[in-house]
C-alpha cells in the first residue's frame, strides 16, 4: 500500500517562496512519473507538474518560470520550489502518481497572507 505524506505548505506573502515536499512509502515511486496537483477552494483538482521517471518535465501554463519540480529516486521523494507566489496559488497542494493515481494524501496547505 502506497502511502504519500506532503510537507512544506504554510502562510506566505505574495512574492514568497516556498518548498513542497512529499514522501512516498511502499513500492512503486521509482517506476512511476509523479505529479503536483492543487485543489482551491471551490474549484476542481489541477495538474501543476509532472516528472517521469526520467526527468522529463511538464509544467501548468499558471505556474511556468515559477515553479519547479525535482525528484530523489533514493529517498522516494517529490519536490516543488515554489516562487514568486501570487495569491492566486493558494490551494491545498498534493502529490500523486502520474497519470494513474493511487490513494490520495492529506495534502499541504498554501496560503497568501496578503
Amino acid at each position: 500500500q502506497v502511502q504519500l505524506v506532503e510537507s512544506g505548505g504554510g502562510l506566505v506573502q505574495a512574492g514568497g517562496s516556498l518548498r513542497l515536499s512529499c514522501a512516498a512509502s511502499g513500492s512503486g515511486f521509482s517506476i512511476n512519473a509523479m505529479g503536483w496537483y492543487r485543489q482551491a477552494p471551490g474549484k476542481q483538482r489541477e495538474l501543476v507538474s509532472t516528472i517521469t521517471t526520467a526527468g522529463r518535465i511538464h509544467y501548468a501554463d499558471s505556474v511556468k518560470g515559477r515553479f519547479t519540480i525535482s525528484r530523489d529516486n533514493v529517498k522516494n521523494t517529490v519536490f516543488l520550489q515554489m516562487n514568486s507566489l501570487k495569491p492566486e496559488d493558494t490551494a491545498i497542494y498534493y502529490c500523486n502518481y502520474y497519470p494513474h493515481f493511487t490513494s490520495w494524501g492529506q495534502g499541504t496547505q498554501v496560503t497568501d497572507s496578503s
